[in-house]
Protein backbone atom coordinates (compact mmCIF):
# COMPACT_ATOMS: atom_id res chain seq x y z
CA UNK A 1 0.00 0.00 0.00
CA UNK A 2 1.48 3.56 -0.99
CA UNK A 3 0.71 6.98 -0.25
CA UNK A 4 1.08 8.44 -3.45
CA UNK A 5 -1.20 8.00 -6.50
CA UNK A 6 0.53 6.31 -9.60
CA UNK A 7 -0.82 7.91 -12.83
CA UNK A 8 -0.19 7.88 -16.70
CA UNK A 9 0.39 11.16 -18.45
CA UNK A 10 -0.36 11.47 -22.10
CA UNK A 11 1.85 13.49 -23.74
CA UNK A 12 0.57 13.32 -27.61
CA UNK A 13 2.99 16.29 -29.20
CA UNK A 14 3.26 14.70 -32.83
CA UNK A 15 -0.47 13.19 -31.75
CA UNK A 16 -1.55 9.61 -30.97
CA UNK A 17 -2.62 6.31 -32.68
CA UNK A 18 -3.32 3.17 -31.54
CA UNK A 19 0.24 1.83 -32.37
CA UNK A 20 2.07 4.77 -31.11
CA UNK A 21 -0.09 4.05 -27.51
CA UNK A 22 1.30 0.37 -27.62
CA UNK A 23 4.94 1.37 -28.79
CA UNK A 24 4.98 3.86 -25.78
CA UNK A 25 3.57 1.51 -22.92
CA UNK A 26 6.63 -1.21 -24.23
CA UNK A 27 9.05 1.38 -23.96
CA UNK A 28 8.37 2.50 -20.26
CA UNK A 29 7.99 -1.60 -19.24
CA UNK A 30 4.71 -3.71 -20.49
CA UNK A 31 6.46 -7.15 -21.69
CA UNK A 32 5.78 -7.89 -25.41
CA UNK A 33 5.46 -11.72 -24.67
CA UNK A 34 2.11 -10.71 -21.87
CA UNK A 35 1.07 -8.38 -24.70
CA UNK A 36 1.37 -11.47 -27.30
CA UNK A 37 -0.66 -13.48 -24.89
CA UNK A 38 -3.45 -10.98 -24.69
CA UNK A 39 -3.88 -10.53 -28.20
CA UNK A 40 -3.47 -14.31 -28.74
CA UNK A 41 -6.65 -14.81 -26.50
CA UNK A 42 -8.78 -12.28 -28.43
CA UNK A 43 -9.03 -15.38 -31.04
CA UNK A 44 -8.89 -13.18 -34.39
CA UNK A 45 -5.79 -14.20 -36.26
CA UNK A 46 -3.34 -11.28 -35.13
CA UNK A 47 0.37 -11.25 -33.72
CA UNK A 48 2.23 -8.26 -32.95
CA UNK A 49 6.16 -7.95 -32.76
CA UNK A 50 7.98 -4.65 -31.37
CA UNK A 51 10.87 -3.24 -32.57
CA UNK A 52 13.57 -0.69 -31.63
CA UNK A 53 13.39 2.45 -34.13
CA UNK A 54 14.36 6.31 -34.02
CA UNK A 55 11.52 8.97 -35.05
CA UNK A 56 14.11 12.48 -35.12
CA UNK A 57 16.84 11.92 -32.43
CA UNK A 58 14.81 10.30 -30.53
CA UNK A 59 14.92 5.97 -29.47
CA UNK A 60 11.12 4.76 -29.66
CA UNK A 61 9.24 1.64 -29.70
CA UNK A 62 7.73 0.68 -33.20
CA UNK A 63 4.83 -2.02 -32.50
CA UNK A 64 3.12 -3.53 -35.70
CA UNK A 65 -0.03 -6.26 -35.33
CA UNK A 66 0.28 -9.08 -38.42
CA UNK A 67 -3.03 -9.77 -39.39
CA UNK A 68 -4.66 -12.42 -41.70
CA UNK A 69 -5.73 -10.47 -44.54
CA UNK A 70 -8.81 -9.75 -45.28
CA UNK A 71 -11.18 -8.49 -42.27
CA UNK A 72 -14.45 -9.68 -42.06
CA UNK A 73 -17.43 -6.89 -41.95
CA UNK A 74 -17.72 -6.00 -38.20
CA UNK A 75 -20.58 -4.08 -36.30
CA UNK A 76 -20.29 -2.55 -33.04
CA UNK A 77 -22.51 -6.21 -31.96
CA UNK A 78 -19.46 -8.51 -33.59
CA UNK A 79 -16.70 -6.85 -31.66
CA UNK A 80 -18.16 -6.84 -28.13
CA UNK A 81 -18.61 -10.36 -28.58
CA UNK A 82 -15.22 -10.38 -29.46
CA UNK A 83 -14.70 -9.22 -25.81
CA UNK A 84 -16.55 -11.04 -24.44
CA UNK A 85 -15.50 -14.13 -25.59
CA UNK A 86 -11.61 -13.18 -24.72
CA UNK A 87 -10.16 -13.99 -21.57
CA UNK A 88 -9.60 -10.76 -20.54
CA UNK A 89 -9.59 -8.98 -16.92
CA UNK A 90 -12.88 -7.33 -15.96
CA UNK A 91 -11.22 -3.64 -16.19
CA UNK A 92 -9.52 -4.04 -19.80
CA UNK A 93 -12.71 -5.40 -21.29
CA UNK A 94 -14.86 -2.78 -19.76
CA UNK A 95 -12.44 -0.03 -21.01
CA UNK A 96 -12.01 -1.49 -24.78
CA UNK A 97 -15.85 -1.83 -25.16
CA UNK A 98 -17.08 1.52 -23.83
CA UNK A 99 -13.95 2.48 -26.51
CA UNK A 100 -15.86 0.57 -29.10
CA UNK A 101 -19.21 1.85 -27.94
CA UNK A 102 -17.96 6.00 -27.83
CA UNK A 103 -16.64 5.33 -32.10
CA UNK A 104 -19.75 3.88 -32.77
CA UNK A 105 -21.64 6.75 -30.84
CA UNK A 106 -19.82 9.53 -32.68
CA UNK A 107 -19.56 7.74 -35.94
CA UNK A 108 -23.31 6.79 -36.19
CA UNK A 109 -23.81 11.07 -35.29
CA UNK A 110 -21.60 11.80 -38.35
CA UNK A 111 -23.41 9.82 -40.51
CA UNK A 112 -27.08 9.77 -39.40
CA UNK A 113 -27.95 6.19 -38.44
CA UNK A 114 -28.00 3.97 -35.11
CA UNK A 115 -24.44 2.76 -33.34
CA UNK A 116 -25.50 -0.89 -34.02
CA UNK A 117 -25.60 -0.14 -37.91
CA UNK A 118 -22.28 1.53 -38.06
CA UNK A 119 -19.91 -0.38 -40.30
CA UNK A 120 -16.29 -0.03 -38.65
CA UNK A 121 -14.09 0.01 -41.71
CA UNK A 122 -10.62 0.99 -39.94
CA UNK A 123 -11.66 1.16 -36.30
CA UNK A 124 -12.96 -2.59 -37.13
CA UNK A 125 -10.12 -4.08 -38.63
CA UNK A 126 -8.01 -6.33 -36.40
CA UNK A 127 -5.26 -4.40 -35.90
CA UNK A 128 -7.78 -1.51 -34.24
CA UNK A 129 -9.03 -3.76 -32.19
CA UNK A 130 -5.81 -4.93 -30.44
CA UNK A 131 -4.52 -1.24 -30.61
CA UNK A 132 -7.68 -0.64 -28.11
CA UNK A 133 -7.41 -3.85 -25.91
CA UNK A 134 -3.69 -4.04 -25.71
CA UNK A 135 -3.51 -0.36 -24.47
CA UNK A 136 -6.61 -1.16 -22.15
CA UNK A 137 -4.39 -4.07 -20.97
CA UNK A 138 -1.57 -2.06 -20.62
CA UNK A 139 -2.95 0.85 -18.63
CA UNK A 140 -4.06 -2.20 -15.79
CA UNK A 141 -0.43 -4.04 -16.26
CA UNK A 142 1.44 -0.74 -15.32
CA UNK A 143 -1.24 -0.50 -12.59
CA UNK A 144 -2.24 3.12 -13.62
CA UNK A 145 -5.22 4.63 -11.07
CA UNK A 146 -5.82 7.78 -13.08
CA UNK A 147 -4.88 9.11 -16.39
CA UNK A 148 -4.01 12.67 -17.80
CA UNK A 149 -3.48 14.14 -21.22
CA UNK A 150 -1.02 17.16 -22.35
CA UNK A 151 -2.80 18.81 -25.42
CA UNK A 152 -3.52 17.01 -28.37
CA UNK A 153 -1.66 18.09 -31.81
CA UNK A 154 -3.75 17.47 -34.82
CA UNK A 155 -2.70 17.83 -38.31
CA UNK A 156 -3.92 20.09 -41.45
CA UNK A 157 -4.91 18.81 -44.63
CA UNK A 158 -7.15 16.30 -46.37
CA UNK A 159 -7.00 12.27 -45.65
CA UNK A 160 -8.48 9.25 -47.45
CA UNK A 161 -11.10 7.57 -45.93
CA UNK A 162 -13.68 4.53 -46.46
CA UNK A 163 -16.23 7.61 -47.25
CA UNK A 164 -14.22 9.50 -49.56
CA UNK A 165 -12.04 12.38 -48.62
CA UNK A 166 -12.26 13.85 -45.16
CA UNK A 167 -10.88 17.20 -44.01
CA UNK A 168 -7.94 16.88 -40.88
CA UNK A 169 -8.89 16.65 -38.36
CA UNK A 170 -11.06 14.06 -39.39
CA UNK A 171 -14.93 14.63 -38.20
CA UNK A 172 -14.94 11.57 -36.16
CA UNK A 173 -11.49 12.22 -34.38
CA UNK A 174 -12.68 16.09 -33.64
CA UNK A 175 -15.78 15.30 -32.11
CA UNK A 176 -14.03 12.04 -30.27
CA UNK A 177 -11.61 15.05 -28.86
CA UNK A 178 -14.60 17.44 -28.11
CA UNK A 179 -13.56 18.88 -24.49
CA UNK A 180 -10.06 18.05 -24.98
CA UNK A 181 -7.10 21.03 -25.85
CA UNK A 182 -5.77 20.64 -28.83
CA UNK A 183 -2.99 22.36 -30.59
CA UNK A 184 -2.99 23.03 -34.60
CA UNK A 185 0.92 21.38 -35.44
CA UNK A 186 1.02 23.05 -38.31
CA UNK A 187 1.67 19.82 -40.53
CA UNK A 188 0.23 18.49 -43.63
CA UNK A 189 -1.11 14.97 -41.85
CA UNK A 190 -3.15 13.18 -39.94
CA UNK A 191 -1.29 13.00 -36.85
CA UNK A 192 -4.40 12.01 -34.66
CA UNK A 193 -6.52 8.97 -35.53
CA UNK A 194 -9.80 8.03 -34.47
CA UNK A 195 -8.32 5.11 -32.57
CA UNK A 196 -6.24 7.06 -30.70
CA UNK A 197 -8.78 10.06 -30.28
CA UNK A 198 -10.80 7.15 -28.86
CA UNK A 199 -8.43 6.06 -26.33
CA UNK A 200 -7.30 9.21 -25.06
CA UNK A 201 -10.66 10.03 -23.96
CA UNK A 202 -12.04 7.10 -22.72
CA UNK A 203 -8.66 6.90 -20.57
CA UNK A 204 -8.24 10.09 -19.54
CA UNK A 205 -11.55 11.66 -19.46
CA UNK A 206 -9.80 15.21 -20.61
CA UNK A 207 -8.23 15.30 -17.50
CA UNK A 208 -5.44 17.59 -17.52
CA UNK A 209 -2.13 16.30 -17.03
CA UNK A 210 -1.32 17.73 -13.05
CA UNK A 211 1.25 20.64 -12.90
CA UNK A 212 3.09 18.92 -10.36
CA UNK A 213 3.98 15.11 -10.01
CA UNK A 214 7.05 13.18 -9.65
CA UNK A 215 8.26 11.07 -12.74
CA UNK A 216 9.16 7.29 -12.26
CA UNK A 217 9.39 6.13 -15.91
CA UNK A 218 8.98 7.74 -19.67
CA UNK A 219 8.94 5.98 -22.73
CA UNK A 220 8.41 6.91 -26.65
CA UNK A 221 5.95 5.21 -28.74
CA UNK A 222 6.38 5.28 -33.05
CA UNK A 223 3.82 5.77 -35.54
CA UNK A 224 4.82 4.42 -38.92
CA UNK A 225 5.91 7.52 -40.62
CA UNK A 226 8.89 9.29 -40.14
CA UNK A 227 8.95 13.06 -41.59
CA UNK A 228 12.55 14.29 -41.72
CA UNK A 229 10.77 17.63 -40.20
CA UNK A 230 9.25 15.98 -36.41
CA UNK A 231 9.67 13.22 -34.52
CA UNK A 232 6.41 11.53 -35.09
CA UNK A 233 5.96 9.71 -31.54
CA UNK A 234 3.98 10.08 -28.68
CA UNK A 235 5.25 10.27 -25.04
CA UNK A 236 4.22 8.24 -21.96
CA UNK A 237 5.40 9.29 -18.30
CA UNK A 238 4.75 6.67 -15.86
CA UNK A 239 4.46 9.40 -12.27
CA UNK A 240 3.29 9.20 -9.14
CA UNK A 241 1.10 12.02 -7.20
CA UNK A 242 1.05 12.74 -3.43
CA UNK A 243 -2.03 11.25 -2.01
CA UNK A 244 -1.94 14.31 0.35
CA UNK A 245 -2.66 16.29 -3.08
CA UNK A 246 -4.29 19.41 -3.68
CA UNK A 247 -7.67 19.12 -3.04
CA UNK A 248 -10.39 22.16 -3.65
CA UNK A 249 -14.18 22.34 -1.83
CA UNK A 250 -16.77 23.45 -4.52
CA UNK A 251 -20.10 25.15 -2.63
CA UNK A 252 -23.16 26.10 -4.12
CA UNK A 253 -26.63 27.41 -2.34
CA UNK A 254 -29.72 25.88 -4.17
CA UNK A 255 -33.52 27.08 -3.71
CA UNK A 256 -35.02 26.50 -6.62
CA UNK A 257 -34.07 22.57 -7.38
CA UNK A 258 -36.58 20.02 -6.72
CA UNK A 259 -35.16 17.38 -4.18
CA UNK A 260 -35.61 14.75 -6.07
CA UNK A 261 -32.84 16.01 -9.04
CA UNK A 262 -29.81 15.73 -6.13
CA UNK A 263 -29.04 12.25 -6.58
CA UNK A 264 -28.44 12.42 -10.56
CA UNK A 265 -26.78 15.53 -9.82
CA UNK A 266 -25.10 14.17 -7.34
CA UNK A 267 -23.85 10.75 -9.55
CA UNK A 268 -22.94 13.93 -12.41
CA UNK A 269 -20.36 15.48 -10.24
CA UNK A 270 -18.73 11.80 -8.68
CA UNK A 271 -18.67 10.91 -12.42
CA UNK A 272 -16.57 13.94 -13.41
CA UNK A 273 -14.12 13.19 -10.66
CA UNK A 274 -15.83 14.70 -7.49
CA UNK A 275 -13.98 12.39 -4.58
CA UNK A 276 -17.11 13.08 -2.12
CA UNK A 277 -20.12 15.16 -2.66
CA UNK A 278 -22.77 15.73 0.47
CA UNK A 279 -25.79 18.02 1.30
CA UNK A 280 -27.42 19.66 4.08
CA UNK A 281 -30.09 22.37 4.25
CA UNK A 282 -29.53 25.83 4.59
CA UNK A 283 -31.42 28.99 6.09
CA UNK A 284 -31.47 31.36 2.57
CA UNK A 285 -32.58 35.08 2.34
CA UNK A 286 -35.90 36.08 2.41
CA UNK A 287 -36.46 33.40 4.74
CA UNK A 288 -36.53 30.70 2.03
CA UNK A 289 -35.08 27.17 2.66
CA UNK A 290 -32.56 25.91 0.59
CA UNK A 291 -30.03 22.95 -0.15
CA UNK A 292 -25.92 23.41 -0.03
CA UNK A 293 -23.99 21.27 -2.02
CA UNK A 294 -20.66 20.89 -1.51
CA UNK A 295 -18.20 18.53 -3.48
CA UNK A 296 -14.44 17.71 -2.23
CA UNK A 297 -12.24 17.58 -5.81
CA UNK A 298 -9.09 17.32 -7.00
CA UNK A 299 -7.97 20.88 -7.56
CA UNK A 300 -7.00 20.00 -11.19
CA UNK A 301 -10.31 18.41 -12.01
CA UNK A 302 -12.07 22.10 -10.54
CA UNK A 303 -13.28 23.05 -14.21
CA UNK A 304 -14.98 19.56 -15.32
CA UNK A 305 -16.96 19.06 -12.34
CA UNK A 306 -17.56 22.99 -12.00
CA UNK A 307 -19.24 22.27 -15.74
CA UNK A 308 -21.05 18.81 -14.12
CA UNK A 309 -22.60 20.84 -11.81
CA UNK A 310 -23.59 23.82 -14.05
CA UNK A 311 -25.19 21.48 -16.43
CA UNK A 312 -26.56 19.43 -13.84
CA UNK A 313 -28.38 21.64 -11.54
CA UNK A 314 -30.27 25.64 -11.39
CA UNK A 315 -27.00 27.24 -10.21
CA UNK A 316 -25.69 30.01 -11.80
CA UNK A 317 -22.20 29.76 -9.76
CA UNK A 318 -20.17 28.37 -7.14
CA UNK A 319 -17.40 28.96 -4.39
CA UNK A 320 -14.54 27.00 -3.95
CA UNK A 321 -11.49 26.84 -1.98
CA UNK A 322 -8.27 24.94 -1.67
CA UNK A 323 -7.52 22.65 1.00
CA UNK A 324 -5.55 19.26 1.69
CA UNK A 325 -6.40 16.09 3.14
CA UNK A 326 -4.51 13.02 4.77
CA UNK A 327 -5.42 9.46 3.91
CA UNK A 328 -4.29 6.49 5.08
CA UNK A 329 -2.60 4.28 3.16
CA UNK A 330 -5.41 2.04 0.15
CA UNK A 331 -5.30 -0.41 -1.42
CA UNK A 332 -8.40 -1.86 -3.72
CA UNK A 333 -8.45 -5.71 -4.02
CA UNK A 334 -11.22 -8.36 -5.41
CA UNK A 335 -12.51 -11.19 -3.94
CA UNK A 336 -15.37 -13.69 -5.02
CA UNK A 337 -18.30 -14.19 -2.91
CA UNK A 338 -21.15 -16.86 -3.94
CA UNK A 339 -20.19 -16.04 -7.45
CA UNK A 340 -20.04 -12.55 -7.68
CA UNK A 341 -16.83 -10.39 -7.81
CA UNK A 342 -16.41 -8.36 -4.11
CA UNK A 343 -14.36 -5.11 -4.46
CA UNK A 344 -12.34 -4.49 -1.10
CA UNK A 345 -11.01 -1.47 0.37
CA UNK A 346 -7.72 -1.99 2.37
CA UNK A 347 -6.57 0.48 4.54
CA UNK A 348 -3.92 0.46 6.82
CA UNK A 349 -2.85 2.95 9.79
CA UNK A 350 -0.36 4.43 11.51
CA UNK A 351 0.43 1.23 14.03
CA UNK A 352 -0.05 -1.52 11.22
CA UNK A 353 -3.84 -2.07 11.87
CA UNK A 354 -5.79 -3.41 8.30
CA UNK A 355 -8.53 -2.33 7.91
CA UNK A 356 -10.94 -4.21 4.98
CA UNK A 357 -14.00 -3.00 4.05
CA UNK A 358 -16.31 -4.49 1.07
CA UNK A 359 -17.85 -1.66 -1.52
CA UNK A 360 -21.38 -1.14 -0.86
CA UNK A 361 -22.23 -1.64 -4.55
CA UNK A 362 -21.06 -4.85 -4.89
CA UNK A 363 -22.84 -6.20 -1.62
CA UNK A 364 -25.90 -4.49 -2.45
CA UNK A 365 -25.59 -5.59 -6.34
CA UNK A 366 -24.13 -9.39 -4.64
CA UNK A 367 -27.49 -8.99 -2.20
CA UNK A 368 -29.89 -7.96 -4.94
CA UNK A 369 -29.52 -11.21 -7.09
CA UNK A 370 -29.37 -13.50 -4.07
CA UNK A 371 -32.43 -12.98 -2.81
CA UNK A 372 -30.26 -11.55 0.51
CA UNK A 373 -30.63 -8.14 2.97
CA UNK A 374 -27.44 -6.30 2.04
CA UNK A 375 -26.55 -6.04 5.97
CA UNK A 376 -26.52 -9.55 6.04
CA UNK A 377 -24.36 -10.11 2.54
CA UNK A 378 -22.27 -7.48 4.48
CA UNK A 379 -21.82 -9.54 7.75
CA UNK A 380 -20.96 -12.62 5.38
CA UNK A 381 -18.64 -11.25 3.14
CA UNK A 382 -16.41 -9.62 6.05
CA UNK A 383 -16.64 -13.21 8.09
CA UNK A 384 -15.07 -14.55 5.29
CA UNK A 385 -12.21 -11.70 5.60
CA UNK A 386 -11.74 -11.80 9.12
CA UNK A 387 -13.13 -15.67 10.38
CA UNK A 388 -12.79 -16.35 13.93
CA UNK A 389 -10.24 -18.26 15.31
CA UNK A 390 -11.61 -21.60 17.11
CA UNK A 391 -10.26 -22.81 20.54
Amino acid sequence: MKDRTRVLIFDPFSGISGDMILGALVDVGVPLEWLREIVHGLGIGASVDARSVRRGSLATQHVTVHTQGDEPERHLDDILDILQSAPLDSATRDIASSTFRRLAAVEAAIHGVTPQEVHFHEVGASDAIVDIVGAAAGVGYLDIERCYTRPVAVGRGWVTAEHGALPLPAPATLKLLEGLALVDADHEAELTTPTGAALLSELTEGNPAPSGFIPVRSGFGAGTRDPATYPNCLRLVVAEIEARANMVIMQADLDDLSPEYLPPLREALEAAGATDVWTFPVQMKKGRTGIRIEALVPADLRETVGKALFENSTTIGFRYWHVEREVLPRAENRIEWRGFPIRIKISCSAEGHVICKPEYDDILQAARALGLPPLKARHDVETLLNPREDG
